[in-house]
């Protein structure tokens, strides 16, 4: 038996395989592929206060190694996720993370204190990172000064363990990466998506009708590894690995470089079941290397 579990302040984690937002919805949408319950953590679509309708189609685009979506944080807002979602999902054995969006502070605030109140959420993400919404968003994620209010703001009224979603489109991803853990975040999740574009020649128009989107799958995989390693070197509270994440050797560069956890998010395009086929190669991969427990490896290449 091999030991996959860790903790992210008071939380309990049975193994470091999560979902990524916004590529699994709200978790049902998996159930055909195999059981929530195995997942170390599931993590919801974005969600807002009002429902959003999202950006204007095409919004998706496959490009080499990779795809850019530029949805737009679609979803149907706190009442509808408090009546109709939640009362399905809390029924899953594991733990289940919202990410939180606004587009200014208050909504920040006012959706955390919505959250606060549900049992069976032990956690927020919150997203000040998202590159594809025209209000909000990236906004705060780019801005030390913001970036630090919002954390700030929530952190008062969020008792929960709260982890913070950093962007890669900065100078310095961790400076944003101190500032959360100054303002009292319990982890933080990194990368969001790269902002990227492509172009139809077809057409002669851009392939994403908000021309911009976010980019994600394998071709961010690098420059996501090497900023996990730098933030994971920088701060004290643990880091959750996301971008290109494809197979458990994937995942086990990212904890070699210092990441807890990792997230799944594109390759459930490809394959539902990715998540859970990881979590499957992760045991196999400690038990044929007579590793008890994962937490050997986090961090490993820079001992």
């Amino acid at each position: 038996m091999v030991n996959l579990s860790f903790r992210i302040g008071k939380l309990s984690f049975r193994n470091p395989v999560m979902t990524a937002s916004g590529t699994c919805g709200y978790g049902p949408e998996l159930e055909d592929f195999f059981d929530i319950s195995d997942l170390g953590a599931l993590v919801i679509k974005g969600t807002t206060l009002e429902p959003r309708e999202g950006n204007q189609y095409p919004r998706m685009a496959e490009t080499p190694s990779g795809m850019l979506n530029s949805v737009g944080l679609q979803n149907k807002g706190i009442d509808h996720f408090e009546t109709i979602i939640y009362p399905r999902i809390s029924g899953y054995d594991t733990n289940i993370i919202v990410n939180v969006n606004g587009s200014n502070i208050e909504d920040y605030v006012r959706l955390s204190e919505r959250i606060e109140k549900l049992d069976k959420i032990p956690a927020i993400e919150l997203n000040i990172s998202c590159p594809n919404v025209k209000m909000g968003g990236m906004a705060f994620g780019t801005n030390p000064v913001t970036a630090r209010e919002v954390i700030k703001e929530v952190r008062k009224v969020y008792s929960k363990v709260l982890i913070v979603k950093l962007s890669p489109n900065v100078t310095d991803i961790v400076q944003f990466a101190r500032i959360a853990e100054e303002e009292g975040a319990d982890s933080v999740s990194l990368i969001n998506t790269l902002l990227g574009m492509a172009v139809d020649i077809r057409t002669m128009k851009p392939s994403l009708a908000s021309i911009t989107g976010g980019l994600s799958g394998p071709a961010v995989k690098p420059v996501a590894l090497r900023m996990v390693w730098q933030v994971a070197k920088a701060v004290k509270i643990p880091v959750i690995g996301i971008g290109g994440i494809m197979s458990a050797a994937d995942a086990l560069e990212f904890i070699m470089a210092g990441a807890v956890a990792v997230q799944v998010g594109t390759a459930t395009f490809i394959e539902p079941d990715a998540p859970f086929r990881i979590i499957v190669e992760l045991k196999k991969y400690l038990e044929d290397n007579n590793i008890s427990d994962y937490s050997e490896l986090i961090g490993i290449i820079n001992r």
